[in-house]
């Protein structure tokens, strides 16, 4: 579930020698988007330019990325997912659309093969655009579909098979990197819970049973943990305004912390005690931190930073310095490189762009 993508203005400014070699030119480019408080970036590039572009994964071979985008150019009016090598840059050129084009699309994820994946898409619902809003009575809040559904596709976007089929909400589904179980978002109890479900959909098991929004979960690299964002309504006046955002198919992030459990639900427990937004995690490659997107230091909700912690919820270090927006880290495979979503580098308009870090521990 893409969000928190309408953002504030930022400009990137650098030096450049005087007539560089091809080289120096290359080395220039890939340190130009590095702050210099960002010592785990050895280099990084910019692939996408344009629109909102984010919830971007790594094939298992770490050669393709998977992501959604609304970049109008491309001939789309909402979310939809498209397919690029992990060597492309898409300028001015469109990436192949491996979704339907029809609704509205989500958390694409590839299976084992590098040839088919996973995603959750609006279309049985409506071959339009769902409307999408963004406030209630001043509250930002994000919209859950009910007629989000999982779907198993191939990379010329042809669906497969049909992977859930209950009434109400089911989205947000990751791979484990052994590719055998799945996990997901759903509402079909009633909440928005946290579900485990074989490649094939079979097998279905609720993992999470607490009231708040659970979501946005992923495997640790052994597949043996989930690490997963989610609102904890304590009083009445919480509780009450939960449910009914909830009944109206809507959800209020502003106020989430991380929790880690193992991948059958067992020895759940909180992992953050930061305050506001603490989302998007994602485990190290070790699988001993969790590196995650926060703006638990900024007072109007705004930057968002990238930062790293133990899975004990000791030490906390901040990773990026932006001044607006860095979420959605991915590991590759091989634990070399850092796929993020960033406004760095995007000329002082909204754009949300991708971009590759190799990583440095």
């Amino acid at each position: 579930m893409k969000r928190f993508l309408l953002l504030l203005p930022f400009f990137t400014l650098f030096n450049c020698k005087n007539n560089p070699s091809s080289e120096e030119n290359k080395n220039n480019e890939e340190t130009a988007l590095i702050y210099p408080e960002e010592t785990h970036f050895k280099s990084m590039r910019q692939i996408t330019f344009g629109g909102d572009n984010a919830e971007a994964y790594w094939s298992f071979d770490d050669q393709h990325i998977i992501f959604q985008s609304n970049n109008t150019k491309w001939g789309v009016e909402c979310d939809q997912m498209f397919l690029m090598h992990r060597d492309e840059v898409f300028d001015t050129k469109q990436p192949p659309l491996i979704s339907s084009g029809l609704g509205r699309t989500t958390c694409a994820y590839f299976l084992p093969d590098n040839n088919h994946f996973i995603y959750a898409s609006t279309h049985e619902g409506g071959k339009e655009c769902p409307e999408t809003p963004l406030r209630v009575e001043g509250r930002y809040v994000w919209p859950v579909y009910a007629s989000y559904d999982i779907y198993k596709a191939d990379l010329k976007g042809n669906i497969i098979s049909k992977l859930t089929d209950s009434p109400g909400y089911d989205a947000e589904a990751t791979l484990s990197p052994q590719g055998d179980k799945i996990v997901f978002t759903s509402d079909r109890s009633g909440d928005l819970e946290l579900y485990t479900m074989n490649i094939d959909g079979s097998d279905v098991r609720q993992i999470t049973n607490e009231l708040g929004y659970d979501g946005g979960a992923f495997f640790s690299p052994d597949g043996t943990q989930l690490i997963f964002r989610a609102s904890r309504p304590k009083t009445p006046e919480e509780v009450e305004s939960y449910k009914n955002l909830l009944a109206e198919g809507l959800v209020q992030p502003t106020e989430m912390e991380l929790f880690i459990c193992n991948s059958d639900g067992t020895n759940l427990r909180q992992l953050t005690f930061l305050g506001n937004a603490n989302w998007s995690p994602f485990f190290h490659p070790s699988g001993k931190k969790i590196l995650f997107s926060s703006n638990y230091e900024a007072e109007k909700g705004f930057p968002f930073n990238l930062y790293l912690i133990d899975i004990d919820g000791t030490n906390l270090t901040r990773i990026t310095h932006g001044e607006t927006f860095d979420a959605f880290p991915v590991f590759s495979n091989d634990g070399k490189h850092l796929l993020f979503s960033s406004n760095r580098n995007n000329g002082g308009n909204r754009d949300t762009n991708l971009f590759i870090a190799e990583w440095k521990d």
